[in-house]
């Protein structure tokens, strides 16, 4: 098994519950990791063998671009999406960290992790 990882991809995004939210917008991060039998990238040194990093993360940015009211709504679709697209993935874990979210009190990032088996 190869595990294929994209860390802390930024975005601007309207995902919210509130109002104020949708309209101004926030600062996002997303984690990805895929894992599956990438194994002929590893001998070969083909991109043919593995799963395109840059084909990942234009999938993600389509997915932010829709408003959702929750994180976790987010994160399933992007989920769905990167699933649908690459049958050789085995395993998938992606992450949502909104930044400076509006609640009382000081808190840096809120964040929603789904982690599938396929």
């Amino acid at each position: 098994m190869v595990k294929i990882e994209l860390k802390g991809l930024e975005f601007f995004a309207y995902h919210g519950v509130y109002s104020e939210e949708q309209k101004s917008g926030n600062d996002f991060l997303i984690d990805l990791c895929v894992e599956g039998d990438f194994e002929k990238a590893v001998q070969n040194d083909d991109l043919a063998g593995t799963i395109d990093y840059e084909a990942l993360y234009e999938l993600i940015a389509i997915e932010m671009q829709t408003p959702s009211k929750l994180l976790e709504h987010v994160v399933g679709r992007i989920l769905d999406q990167v699933v649908a697209r690459y049958a050789e993935i085995k395993a998938i874990t992606v992450a949502i960290e909104k930044l400076n979210p509006p609640i009382k009190g000081k808190c840096k990032a809120t964040r929603v992790t789904i982690s599938k088996e396929i």
